[in-house]
């Protein structure tokens, strides 16, 4: 289908005893993000490199960019670019010479390929920088370059396989932003993580692999809500006066979660704005003083930790409803 970037169907491979994909299904639609979470060994690496032909599945329907992987992979490759977790860049020479180098290996000629480089460059902010060997650049700047190396062909689809693993801060900013603009542009963008708040911040929709197969697939608001949705976090000054204020929530009282030690209550809540008005309210009444109140949705880490935890019953609830 013209609108859809990627098909996957029943992937299966395994490493000798190992099931690294055990039935694999999972649909992207074109120009959007598509996150893929989950713990180490979950078959997260696997799926990139079989979606991008380096390695062969043992079992399944897989198509990208509208074609076979497996009988039709050089019409794969001419449609994709792969940004593995290893920056894939000659040290030694400057920017635009590693650009220019990719753009030859791609065939596109000596002068496509100067024009191309230059066009890379001034996109990713690294014009002032292009001469420079690529040892004296910065994490984020070199993952920029390894960014816009994996662009050279102008691919239809992107896969980034955990692309700011150990950049600081500024660093994955700088690629969070580029991506963006990739996607602006009409690349549909595959995207592994380690970190959670990277798949919330960039992703249009998240799957959760783990054992080999996706447990969950939805938007991160669809995934947050299945854990329960929001809640009202309050932090009284006095613990004594813990039992009081459960007592007026406006909530069954099992379904409030109550944290001595930080004097802390938490309570799930439907109408988030008019609950909390009513916590306020009611406290006020009581005479109980709050140290802090706060709305809180449920976090990407919790949606992690309940998906890939011992609840696999928990897990096939989750995917139903997404």
């Amino acid at each position: 289908m013209a609108d859809t970037a990627i098909i996957v169907e029943g992937a299966h491979k395994k490493y000798g005893d190992k099931k690294a994909l055990d039935g694999l299904d999972l649909t992207v639609a074109s120009g959007t993000v598509q996150g893929v979470l989950g713990p180490n060994g979950a078959g997260k690496t696997t799926l990139v490199r079989i979606l991008s032909t380096l390695l062969r599945p043992d079992a399944g329907r897989i198509r990208v960019a509208g074609h076979d992987v497996v009988g039709h992979a050089r019409e794969v490759r001419l449609r994709i670019g792969l940004l593995g977790q290893h920056a894939a860049l000659d040290e030694e020479l400057g920017g635009r010479q590693n650009l220019e180098m990719f753009g030859r290996l791609y065939h596109l000629g000596a002068r496509h390929a100067r024009v191309r480089a230059d066009e890379l460059l001034e996109r990713f902010g690294l014009t002032d920088t292009g001469r420079k060997p690529v040892r004296q650049y910065s994490g984020g700047m070199r993952r920029r370059l390894d960014l816009a190396a994996s662009l050279i062909a102008e691919p239809e689809v992107l896969f980034l396989d955990e692309p700011t693993t150990g950049l600081d801060p500024r660093g994955r900013s700088e690629v969070w932003t580029s991506v963006r603009s990739l996607v602006g542009g009409g690349t549909t963008v595959l995207l592994t993580t380690q970190y959670l708040e990277e798949a919330d911040r960039l992703a249009d929709r998240i799957a959760f692999v783990d054992g080999g197969r996706v447990v969950a697939d939805g938007t991160a608001d669809e995934l947050k809500r299945l854990t329960g949705g929001d809640r009202i976090d309050v932090v009284l000054r006095d613990a004594g006066q813990l039992g009081a204020a459960t007592a007026l929530l406006p909530v069954p009282k099992g379904d409030v979660s109550v944290d001595a030690d930080r004097r802390r209550l938490s309570v799930p809540v439907a109408d988030r704005m008019t609950a909390l008005a009513g916590v306020v309210r009611a406290l006020e009444d009581a005479g109980i003083e709050a140290e802090d109140i706060a709305l809180r949705r449920p976090t990407l880490d919790e949606v992690f930790l309940h998906l890939t935890g011992d609840d696999r019953a928990g897990h096939h609830r989750m995917k139903e409803a997404v």
